[in-house]
């Protein structure tokens, strides 16, 4: 299992960026078998998939909304994944949460179905 914690959430107007960063803490399985997603909500919405990461970095896959905008990455020695968010947009807005994958079966799981372990969110808001 594993514990992850989100933060680098904020307030920033459109053309800005943010980086966000997830820590995380694994028991039996290490950190660096679980693939790692990050997802968004926003208000009436449903929570959808930004980008997601697999055990190596090696794999990544990206929503078409952030393509070329958006960077995940991963750290295995410090435990902790990170999105870069550049030229955000008011749409942009919602809050994020990282999520661990629950099987190496998939790369990158593209469904919350698929993520087993989920931090508490950080709020991003995009002003226009």
């Amino acid at each position: 299992q594993v514990q992850v914690a989100e933060s680098g959430g904020g307030l920033v107007q459109a053309g800005g960026s943010l980086r966000l960063s997830c820590a995380a803490a694994a028991s039996g399985r290490t950190f660096s078998s679980y693939a790692m997603g990050w997802f968004r909500q926003a208000p009436g919405k449903e929570r959808v998939v930004v980008a997601a990461i697999n055990w190596s970095g090696g794999i990544t896959y990206y929503a078409d909304s952030v393509k070329g905008r958006f960077t995940i990455s991963r750290d295995n020695a410090k435990n902790a994944v990170y999105l870069q968010m550049n030229s955000l947009k008011p749409e942009d807005t919602a809050v994020y949460y990282c999520a661990a994958g629950r099987t190496l079966s998939i790369p990158t799981p593209r469904t919350p179905q698929e993520y087993a372990y989920w931090g508490q969110g950080t709020q991003v808001t995009v002003s226009s």
